[in-house]
């Protein structure tokens, strides 16, 4: 049964920020390694139980967000297309496509670039268009690129890690999780947020045990060692985070648990 609008709003400094739901994958079953991490599932699966999670009911999130400047309303992420959410989540908040001025993509995976194009127009048909250099490149050169990437190529803007998207967003560089994967840094007031994209793999595994991986990481090692520097800074400087595949609404802290870390939720406002 459906439950709640589908969106959590709050502000950040100045703007105001809105992770929108794309929905959620029914219940599956075993948590999955996707190949990754031989030999581990046990020691993740009690990790799971310690979390009032049951490994044999696997549920994945999908986390786009709004950053609304005041001067422009930057869509990060457009989800799983016509499978997912999302657009019933933005009318839910109040907005429309057409409002969204700048799509910012993290990366090419097809959960992440579903929502782009509906019956081969372009579903924000205002926006400008953004996405790592490296990432687009990489997925273009494929035997078989993406399609909603192969549609808009020629509408994207490709930047590279430090550029400036906005007035206080920027592209950071994050890979591992694909070659050119970017998350978003967030800054208004004084106020620091990162919405990671992949970047975050599980929102406990991938803090409790820092050499987690996914199957789906492109390269194990380098994903491992962006996590442990995005997990040291965000701890230490009480930087907020947002998951793409963390539990709803993805809103939270870092901290540091011994020789690991944990996700904070952060507290819920209306």
């Amino acid at each position: 049964m459906p439950n709640g609008a589908g969106f959590y709003r709050f502000k950040l400094g100045d703007f105001t920020l809105t992770v929108l739901s794309d929905g959620q994958t029914p219940p599956g079953n075993a948590f999955p390694n996707w190949g990754a991490n031989p030999g581990r599932q046990a020691e993740f699966e009690a990790a799971l139980r310690e979390n009032f999670l049951e490994p044999t009911q696997f549920i994945n999130n999908f986390n786009p967000m709004v950053i609304d400047t005041g001067r422009a309303k930057i869509l990060i992420d457009t989800g799983r297309g016509q499978a997912g959410q999302l657009l019933n989540n933005l009318a839910n908040a109040g907005l429309r496509p057409a409002d969204i001025n700048i799509v910012f993509i993290t990366h090419g995976h097809g959960d992440h670039i579903g929502g782009l194009v509906r019956d081969g127009q372009p579903v924000f048909a205002n926006a400008q268009h953004v996405i790592g250099e490296t990432e687009l490149q990489f997925w273009l050169s494929q035997a078989t690129p993406p399609a909603n990437l192969v549609a808009l190529r020629d509408r994207f803007t490709r930047v590279r890690p430090g550029a400036e998207i906005a007035p206080g967003v920027t592209a950071v560089d994050t890979p591992g999780h694909t070659v050119g994967h970017l998350a978003v840094q967030v800054t208004s007031g004084g106020r620091t947020l990162w919405h990671l994209g992949d970047a975050g793999g599980h929102y406990i595994l991938s803090l409790r045990f820092p050499d987690h991986y996914l199957g789906f990481d492109n390269n194990p090692q380098q994903a491992v060692a962006t996590r442990a520097r995005l997990w040291q800074a965000a701890a230490a400087e009480r930087i907020m985070v947002v998951g793409y595949h963390f539990a709803w609404p993805g809103v939270g802290y870092v901290r540091r648990a011994g020789n690991a870390y944990e996700f904070v939720p952060a507290f819920f406002t209306f």
